[in-house]
């Protein structure tokens, strides 16, 4: 049973480091950042406490809206999904997701008071 998953894994890796382009890469680990943030911050709360309750809440609120954003941000300049975006180029996209986290972390600062 453990053979099949380690080769399934190492099939996976090879297969993603051959055929993924370096933007996607970029934005899969800016992703796996966000991710271990937003689990650290959900970690400490569990552990110290939720004192500053709207520190919490902001810094987990922009965690989980920087991860949503980035994801649409992904499938947007994906070559696959190319037909589903015909009229967005990679650019414009990322121009909405720098729009779109400006307006989110002024939100967010909002919160904060």
């Amino acid at each position: 049973m453990s053979n099949s998953v380690i080769s399934v894994i190492c099939r996976f890796l090879e297969e993603y480091t051959t055929t993924t382009p370096n933007k996607l890469k970029v934005v899969d680990a800016y992703l796996l950042y966000i991710l271990l943030t937003g689990a650290l911050q959900f970690l400490y709360c569990l552990l110290v406490g939720t004192f500053p309750f709207n520190s919490f809440l902001s810094g987990f609120i922009s965690c989980v809206g920087s991860f949503i954003l980035a994801v649409c941000l992904r499938i947007q300049i994906n070559p696959q999904n190319k037909g589903d975006f015909l009229s967005i180029s990679p650019e414009r996209a990322f121009a909405d997701f720098l729009f779109a986290h400006t307006v989110l972390h002024l939100v967010v600062m909002n919160f904060i008071g």
